[in-house]
């Protein structure tokens, strides 16, 4: 019996939900719509400014990640070779 009542109230509820999708959908895109006239649209000058400050990060980063992996490889490079001598 409860479990018929269970049943019986997640339907209705479930009716509920499936008569008020296009409320909601509604109201969703109107949030969307709004959220979309605050969205501003960078200059020329400001995108390639990012872009040249993310480019040249990119090759620093690169240039010492190189140097610390040649670095750490050689060290281990020279452990091996002292270790393995007899």
């Amino acid at each position: 019996m409860a479990k018929t009542i269970a049943v019986a109230e997640e339907t209705s509820t479930g009716l509920q939900q499936l008569k008020s999708l296009p409320e909601r959908i509604s109201s969703f895109l109107k949030d969307v719509r709004s959220e979309m006239r605050k969205v501003i649209t960078p200059s020329r000058a400001e995108v390639q400014a990012t872009t040249t400050v993310v480019i040249v990060t990119v090759f620093i980063f690169a240039a010492y990640f190189w140097l610390v992996d040649n670095i750490i490889g050689r060290a281990i490079e020279a452990l091996l070779h002292r270790l393995t001598q007899h």
